[in-house]
């Protein structure tokens, strides 16, 4: 496990998650969390869609890193996150994945 500067401690599940349910049940747990975190109307994680998701999980994070989680995974600058760059930024990161990469067939 890892501290983190929010005082989370993290611990990387995805390397185990891709052990249990291949690279097609992985991918597809990850576009199930997007469903969760996305705004039904525009199809993206929004500022407001990712702070009501953080109060109906009872968690406590202020707007400024809200928004500092948004534009880490702002590939195209519009302010929110598609599903691809939702995905790019859960492998970003996972340093396990990262450490992982070229050495696994799922990870380029």
């Amino acid at each position: 496990m890892m501290e983190l500067d929010y005082g989370f401690e993290f611990e990387d599940c995805f390397p185990s998650m891709i052990a249990c349910l291949g690279a097609e049940g992985f991918i597809g747990e990850l576009c199930n969390g997007f469903r969760l975190l996305m705004d039904v109307n525009k199809g993206l994680i929004t500022f407001e869609s990712l702070k009501m998701s953080t109060l109906l999980l009872g968690l406590e994070v202020r707007d400024d890193e809200l928004l500092c989680m948004l534009m880490e995974g702002d590939l195209d600058g519009d302010g929110a996150l598609n599903q691809m760059e939702f995905c790019i930024l859960m492998f970003r990161l996972s340093p396990c994945l990262m450490d992982m990469q070229g050495t696994h067939p799922m990870i380029m």
